[in-house]
């Protein structure tokens, strides 16, 4: 088992110092990842799975506020969605006159 402190001595620290990132921490990069992945795109269950958490909800509670811009491309993409569906919607509004027959 890799422990931290031997992975952060072995090389970790030294290679962030030497790419001008002092005092950065393995931790940050998992927040990094996490979101670069909702940047990108991906949902919260992709989010929680590939972090290892135990439920969606606790993904929530640590990185709610990168979701927010999802609630913006979600009301454009309803709104393009309703507004293409009643372009391209059949006129229902045409009515049919009944006929008898004798």
């Amino acid at each position: 088992m890799l422990r931290n402190r031997v992975f952060r001595r072995a090389g970790f620290d030294k290679a962030a110092a030497g790419m001008g990132l002092d005092g950065l921490v393995p931790h940050e990069l998992r927040h990094t990842a996490a979101s670069l992945a909702v940047s990108a795109g991906a949902n919260v269950k992709a989010v929680q799975r590939m972090l290892g958490h135990a439920s969606a909800a606790m993904t929530l509670d640590t990185y709610a506020d990168l979701f927010d811009d999802d609630l913006d491309a979600v009301a454009e993409r309803l709104d393009a969605a309703a507004r293409g569906s009643r372009d391209t919607a059949p006129n229902t509004a045409t009515v049919t006159p009944i006929t008898r027959q004798a």
